[in-house]
């Protein structure tokens, strides 16, 4: 009897062994993405509508606090120091031009602290903004502006 038992507890479980490396998918049976219709290469968030509403959620006063909120409380958690990764401090700066210059199109780099922002605004005066807002970080250190009016 036991000899019975042993015998379909061991079949069994070589059954569902089996089973389930069969229906297992593969890479070698998974969609390739570059013969699927279902898969896209255009970028769906490039639209002019997305981009308008992206734009628009940008300039949301609820935006905005919520940018500053986030920003604070990771300033928080790193405490008093003011050592904080470059990554950090470049996603911070990012975040902050983006809240106050939506129409900004501006890119952010960290190198030990100094910060350099390049791109496009739309007037001197968000150029002017720039170098102040990204000082506001704690950790910056130093703001250098490369970025132009566009002339439109």
């Amino acid at each position: 009897m036991n000899k019975k038992i042993t015998s379909l507890l061991l079949t069994s479980s070589l059954l569902v062994t089996v089973v389930s490396c069969t229906d297992a998918s593969t890479t070698a049976n998974a969609p390739d993405p570059n013969t699927n219709a279902n898969f896209s290469t255009s970028n769906p968030t490039a639209s002019p509508q997305n981009t308008q509403a992206a734009m628009d959620d940008a300039q949301d006063e609820t935006r905005k606090r919520q940018l500053e909120s986030d920003i604070r409380a990771r300033e928080q958690r790193t405490g008093d120091s003011t050592d904080r990764p470059d990554s950090d401090l470049a996603s911070e700066v990012r975040s902050k031009l983006e809240a106050n210059i939506p129409k900004g199109n501006l890119t952010v780099e960290s190198k030990e602290a100094n910060v350099i922002v390049s791109g496009t605004v739309s007037s001197a005066a968000e150029l002017d903004k720039i170098k102040g807002l990204a000082m506001e970080i704690k950790g910056v250190k130093a703001v250098t502006v490369r970025a132009s009016v566009t002339t439109q």
